[in-house]
């Protein structure tokens, strides 16, 4: 047997070792989700260690509820970027873990509705049964959900590999909070609670705060990441434009990177100065318009057409933000965080480039990709072994005045 042979798996040895069956195996060959990577001197399949982490993947895949023709279409179409095995299986976790918080969420409104049954001995109502029906389909779409976890955890890994401030972004901004005493916090937009999951260990025991999100599903998973264990913490299915307190309830106010995502930024803002105390202060971060402006540089030169940077950050931005927020605030302060990129792979930056909303994954596939991989190689020997990205994100910091 050849060497080569002896490093790749048969059919029948694949089978044996991962519990599936021939069958499934030749039928995943037929349609061309699984191909083996080559055929010995005998015509038979031969399946190497990449098949194999392929194929771990397809029922990871297969097991959050996508269909294999799905599966197919996510595993070879070129928008979405190859990563190493260890990121695979994060990006994977996520959307298990993402799955589990969904399914809890649907529990939870079962059991509401089956403590009402108890409570009033009587059928459902209208109400109970159509939130249980919203829950089952909040968020339903574990395609998307999947894609998008690789795509965050393109921008984590070039953020946390290639940023020369090492403290990173939501350590360094938990910091600009202080640490006074019986604080009352609100945090519009929390996402996955990233900023509080992050810094668990310096909340002061004393500081009571509300996560708000327009989305249920993600509210759930800030949840799950917080894990709060000694109640501090509220959590609300709410809108930035229309925030469910009373006036001047809040000491603080946290917009973290989303403000420019909120269809009304105005109403927006007019809600946070509303439900903040007098002498009250609001934290909203966003970027300047040079922020990864060279990612941007880089890929226009080798195609005008290409587009990385998402448009929404036009919305509100180190330019217009103090403006915005003048027409409710008067004590406006911007405080910039210290950082840039120095990128010394292709690969990593590449898939940052793909992972973003604009239509750079569009272009860069096939050919085209392995065109531009060349392309930024050559762009990284001519900067001397890495290409220089400017980061300049911070934040305004507005107070209250009577």
């Amino acid at each position: 047997m050849k060497r080569r042979d002896k490093e790749h798996l048969t059919t029948g040895q694949l089978a044996k070792r991962t519990g599936m069956t021939i069958r499934t195996l030749r039928y995943y060959d037929q349609i061309g989700l699984l191909k083996p990577s080559h055929y010995n001197h005998a015509s038979v399949r031969m399946y190497s260690k990449e098949d194999l982490v392929r194929l771990q993947k397809i029922h990871t895949l297969k097991y959050i509820g996508l269909t294999l023709a799905d599966i197919k279409q996510m595993i070879h179409e070129g928008s979405l970027p190859e990563q190493d095995l260890k990121n695979s299986l994060v990006v994977q976790k996520e959307v298990i873990r993402q799955k589990i918080v969904h399914m809890q969420y649907v529990s939870k409104a079962i059991d509401e509705a089956l403590d009402m049954l108890r409570e009033h001995q009587a059928e459902a109502d209208w109400d109970s049964l159509s939130d249980i029906i919203q829950a089952i389909h909040t968020e339903k779409n574990w395609g998307e959900q999947y894609r998008n976890a690789l795509r965050l955890q393109a921008r984590i890994q070039l953020y946390d590999r290639f940023s020369a401030n090492k403290l990173g972004w939501h350590r360094w901004f938990f910091d600009q909070f202080g640490s006074a005493s019986d604080l009352k916090i609100l945090e519009l937009g929390c996402g996955d609670a990233s900023l509080w999951s992050r810094n668990i260990d310096r909340v002061p025991p004393s500081w009571s705060i509300t996560l708000i999100d327009i989305s249920p599903g993600m509210l759930e998973a800030a949840r799950t990441n917080v894990n709060d264990q000694s109640n501090q913490f509220t959590f609300l299915t709410a809108d930035a434009q229309a925030i469910p307190f009373h006036d001047s309830e809040f000491d603080v106010l946290i917009a973290n990177h989303m403000l420019y995502h909120v269809l009304d930024i105005g109403q927006a803002v007019s809600e946070c100065h509303r439900v903040l105390k007098n002498d009250g202060l609001l934290y909203t971060s966003t970027m300047s318009k040079s922020h990864l402006q060279e990612m941007e540089q880089l890929a226009r030169t080798f195609d005008p057409d290409i587009r990385v940077l998402d448009d929404v950050m036009e919305r509100f931005h180190f330019d217009n933000g103090a403006q915005i927020l003048a027409s409710r605030f008067t004590d406006i302060e911007l405080i910039r965080y210290e950082d840039y990129l120095q990128v010394d792979e292709a690969e990593p930056l590449i898939q940052y480039m793909t992972s973003t909303p604009m239509n750079a994954r569009l272009y860069l596939t096939g050919d085209k990709l392995e065109a531009f991989r060349s392309y930024v190689n050559a762009k990284i020997q001519e900067g001397n072994g890495s290409i220089y990205i400017t980061k300049d994100a911070g934040f305004f910091l507005s107070r209250k005045r009577s």
